[in-house]
């Protein structure tokens, strides 16, 4: 019997032993992968400081190019279309083809199938361009077309564009009067930034009603559904009243009183122009820089017109061209890169594998304390009390400082610390300020604006690309209130106090949150939980609980998380292929509700270990980040990086020793 239990002891001390063992070999990987990634981290920087990866989306940008080469660059009399920048068109072609799918169609997002703007678009460039339309590539791009519900299934600015050229007819296709900016009560700062951005240069390409000829009197009246009627859409009884009043409209371009139009064609123009001051573009992103050049061509503009030149150098300056690539970015993201960048190598701790110089996180401080926004925007028409601050999305664009760049600034500013000190400490309470001002009415934080959630004009006939509105989300509440409680504001303030209480009111019935800027409820999911542990939301334990229960029951069974931007359309979480950003995403929440060393958390830090690569980085095939939801999806080619070295410095064992 001693014997008997001798033995049971000894094998019981070698069970333990070996589980030390294979702990301390775990830790000891985890530790090499975060050092490994923060090193592959600091080899991005730029020698001014920051960090910029690429931004990427779907074949549209593409087509849309082609689109604009020719409003600029019109075909000869006889219909023949030699464009000087016909070598780039060339590229443009193969860029597009390159990306169709077996079916004929092109998607918005990897996985999702053939979408009909996307593949209607596609077809209608390439056929502009000058590939034969008997191509097997244009016969089965035609076929899905049809398949989707031809052209008239297509949504209001797919129409718009092909109406430019007299591909799809003027009166079916909504009508956006420039006497939008001239209607009182400032109704046009109802829609979201981005929307203005588009809507005033569109509105005056409208108004103006030039027609470009397309290349050989070309057509594509084959893309018609022959089962379907061409008119306006209808969601709904309000939405037909809206109709009505687009006809209205369109017989007041007709009949109505020209001075009245000639005034709101000079007001959209002074509108539009003002905002390519201090900005990389208007609103510096793809489909308004685009508008803005076609507009300044509609009003006359000399093509050495120095505004119009600006305008093209700003657009082109997004495309990301090599001898064999061809690929437009719809905007770039230097300050939010920089930002989490920082931040995640700042929540490695004195106790890392590898140390950060301080140097290098104040370069990057430096960096972004001259790009702080010091004059009002459009925000500042429902807070014109407001004291200028914040943060924009690009390297410029001063009139629409964002508050989700903004709060990520200010967690970076926690850790990177900037030569002149009391200069940080200035642009830190400016921007505490600012974002306190900036909350809503609901308690919770939108990207832009305040209170910007008129629904009413979701019902517009030109409200179909599903943006018309910037209401507060989750997400972004939840990034606010991590950063104002760490900037010090007490659990008890009132602007925490509204925050949490978005927060517990916008839980969905499964524990999740929605994802407005990312895929989708896991990424709502984290932030948020985020957000309620930084506020120390003790009183919202049982939300915490069900958010943490969510994401557990998300969890893939190869280890890591991975979710479908078709989450957007069926309105609940949809699991795909695991990817390193939404691992690193779910990773982050379960620690904010305070698992941090559960089999669920091991599981998903060893699906990270495992797929990284041998420099450090990691590999993502899937789109994690959203432009638009069921509309326009991103790739953020450094999610994949630093949101998991942002997981493994939060989860590494000495920090959180230490932390303890």
């Amino acid at each position: 019997m001693e014997i008997v239990r001798s033995t049971t002891r000894q094998s019981r001390q070698e069970m333990l032993a070996a589980a030390i063992q294979s702990r301390e070999q775990q830790q000891e990987a985890h530790a090499r992968a975060a050092e490994a990634i923060a090193s592959a981290m600091l080899d991005l920087q730029t020698p001014e400081g920051y960090w910029c990866g690429e931004l990427t989306a779907d074949s549209t940008l593409e087509s849309d190019y082609i689109l604009l080469q020719l409003w600029m660059h019109p075909p000869e009399p006889g219909g023949a279309w030699n464009p000087p920048s016909r070598r780039r068109i060339d590229k443009a072609v193969r860029a597009i083809l390159d990306r169709q799918q077996p079916d004929g169609g092109w998607w918005i997002y990897p996985g999702g199938g053939a979408e009909v703007n996307a593949t209607a678009r596609a077809y209608t460039s390439l056929k502009m361009a000058g590939v034969d339309p008997e191509s097997e590539p244009m016969r089965l791009a035609r076929e899905r077309v049809l398949a989707l519900g031809g052209l008239q299934a297509c949504n209001s600015y797919t129409k718009i564009n092909l109406s430019l050229f007299g591909l799809y007819p003027r009166q079916y296709v909504p009508s956006v009067p420039p006497e939008i900016v001239l209607v009182p009560g400032d109704v046009i700062y109802e829609m979201s930034s981005w929307t203005r951005a588009i809507l005033v240069p569109l509105s005056i390409v409208q108004a103006i009603g030039i027609t470009k000829p397309a290349p050989r009197g070309m057509n594509v009246e084959e893309l018609l559904h022959p089962g379907r009627k061409l008119s306006m859409t209808r969601r709904d009884a309000v939405s037909l009243i809206f109709s009505q009043v687009d006809r209205a409209v369109k017989i007041w371009e007709r009949r109505g009183l020209k001075n009245i139009r000639a005034r709101a064609i000079r007001e959209a123009e002074r509108w539009m122009m003002e905002r390519t001051r201090y900005s990389d573009g208007l609103g510096a992103i793809y489909p308004s820089m685009m508008y803005l050049i076609m507009a300044l061509d509609s009003l006359g503009y000399a093509e050495d017109q120095p505004d119009l030149v600006e305008g093209i150098r700003h657009f082109e300056n997004l495309l990301l061209e090599t001898d064999d690539r061809f690929q437009f970015q719809p905007c770039v993201s230097p300050v939010w890169d920089t930002a989490i960048c920082a931040f995640a190598l700042g929540e490695l701790g004195e106790n890392a594998p590898i140390q950060v110089p301080p140097e290098r996180l104040t370069q990057c401080a430096d960096w972004l304390l001259g790009k702080e926004v010091r004059r009002k925007g459009d925000w500042s028409v429902k807070r014109p009390e407001l004291e200028p601050s914040g943060w924009a999305f690009e390297f410029a664009n001063e009139h629409y400082p964002d508050i989700d760049d903004t709060a990520m600034v200010l967690l970076a500013l926690r850790h990177a610390k900037a030569s002149d000190a009391k200069r940080q400490a200035r642009v830190e309470k400016r921007a505490v300020n600012w974002l306190i001002g900036m909350q809503g009415s609901d308690g919770g934080w939108a990207a832009f604006d305040v209170d910007n959630d008129w629904s009413l004009l979701n019902k517009v006939p030109f409200a179909d690309h599903n943006a018309m509105l910037d209401p507060a989300c989750p997400d972004i509440t939840g990034r606010v209130l991590e950063a104002l409680s760490r900037m010090g504001l007490p659990p008890y303030h009132s602007t925490i106090r509204r925050g949490v209480e978005f927060l517990v009111r916008t839980q969905e019935r499964d524990g999740s949150w929605y994802g407005r800027w990312g895929v989708n409820y896991v990424y709502g999911t984290f932030l948020a939980l985020r957000g309620l542990a930084a506020a120390k939301a003790t009183d919202a334990a049982e939300t915490i609980r069900r958010g943490r229960e969510f994401l557990c029951g998300a969890q893939n069974h190869d280890g890591g998380w991975g979710e479908s931007c078709s989450g957007y359309r069926t309105n609940h979480f949809v699991p795909a292929q695991s990817t390193p950003s939404q691992t690193a995403w779910a990773l982050l929440g379960l620690a904010a509700a305070g698992d941090t060393d559960s089999g669920i958390v091991q599981r998903g830090v060893n699906w990270l270990l495992e797929r990284q690569r041998p420099d450090g980085r990691w590999d993502e095939d899937l789109m994690t980040g959203t432009g638009f939801p069921n509309v326009f999806y991103l790739t953020y080619h450094l999610y994949r990086d630093y949101f998991p070295l942002l997981a493994l410095a939060t989860l590494h064992p000495k920090r959180l020793k230490t932390a303890a």
